[in-house]
């Protein structure tokens, strides 16, 4: 008699039979697999890896460090964390109240950046300045930051920016420029989108047992014209292996043979007067006082006419091509 009840799932399958095959008849419609697109939350891929910014802020945090170092005169530990490129307002939506928020323009670069600290930085950095060893840790509540917190943040920002400059001068020359500082992310307007793509590196800076943090965020469009050099970074040797790539090109050059042409004269005359000519007819030429070399139809210098050892010969007077002139000086 046991073997005549039914299991539960087996009760449970017969109960969702008609649901399942109405769901299949709907599924089985044109518009299977397809998925809504809105193009105002479709985020941008960038698939290639920015090698450059990378090595740009590991040496941005070893000479950030060496500034704390001088101003705290405690040893601070700096780690680059991991580049994300992400929309603005996710950027925005994980900031810590209050955040200190300030706008920088990298010029040449077009656009406003932002290198924002965490209050954790700001209050660790005035404690070790006046003394303390954190013992007694602040609470930020949602309040501003004081005269003397803002002071200590000015200095921090100025060795910031110098260390920033440092870090890009050998992959491209940039100049901070210091616009304002804020509270509140709403007014920081660094896109023209919150869906709009920034990259953002973020810093964790520790003394002892304390920990800081502090972020630079970049909109992508300030930075894509130099997006194949942030990609591919640039050889340490690459200028020296230009220099004897160019003096290997011309000694090679040097030994070209060229065929040299020098035109004595030219004589302008017409079709029917060429097909009389015959045995023995004499043309006349204008005597010319420089005539003119080429090598390819190209001009190369202006000489005179002559003999030398019973051979016609030519004497050099003017080079034409000024580049060939300033390769017989180098």
């Amino acid at each position: 008699m046991a073997d005549s009840f039914l299991s539960q799932d087996e009760i449970d399958r017969l109960l969702n039979a008609d649901q399942e095959s109405s769901e299949d008849s709907l599924g089985a419609g044109p518009d299977v697999g397809i998925k809504p697109y809105d193009p105002h939350t479709q985020r941008r891929v960038i698939r290639e890896r920015l090698h450059s910014l990378e090595i740009i802020n590991e040496r941005f945090a070893r000479q950030f460090r060496m500034g704390l170092f001088n101003l705290l005169r405690r040893s601070p530990d700096i780690t680059a964390g991991n580049i994300n490129i992400q929309p603005y307002h996710e950027f925005a939506r994980n900031l810590p109240v209050p955040t200190n928020l300030n706008l920088l323009h990298l010029n040449p670069l077009r656009g406003t950046s932002l290198m924002s600290f965490s209050p954790g930085l700001v209050f660790m950095a005035v404690d070790n300045l006046f003394g303390g060893d954190g013992r007694f840790p602040t609470k930020a509540d949602g309040r501003e930051f004081t005269p003397t917190e803002q002071r200590v943040i000015h200095r921090m920002l100025s060795m910031a920016r110098e260390a920033y400059e440092f870090a890009w001068s050998t992959i491209y020359k940039i100049k901070t420029e210091y616009i304002r500082s804020e509270m509140q992310v709403k007014f920081t307007n660094i896109t023209s989108s919150p869906n709009d793509v920034v990259v953002t590196t973020p810093f964790s800076v520790e003394i002892g047992s304390h920990r800081g943090e502090f972020n630079i965020c970049i909109p992508f469009s300030t930075i894509e014209p130099l997006r194949e050099l942030l990609s591919n970074p640039p050889m340490d040797n690459s200028r020296y292996e230009d220099s004897n790539w160019r003096g290997l090109l011309a000694s090679q050059m040097r030994e070209t043979q060229l065929e040299v042409v020098a035109q004595f004269s030219d004589v302008d005359t017409r079709l029917s007067n060429v097909m009389q000519l015959k045995k023995g007819d004499v043309l006349s030429l204008d005597k010319q006082e420089f005539i003119e070399a080429c090598v390819g139809g190209v001009p190369v210098f202006t000489a005179k006419y002559g003999s030398v050892n019973n051979q016609y010969a030519l004497k050099v007077e003017q080079m034409v091509q000024p580049a060939l002139s300033s390769l017989t000086k180098e």
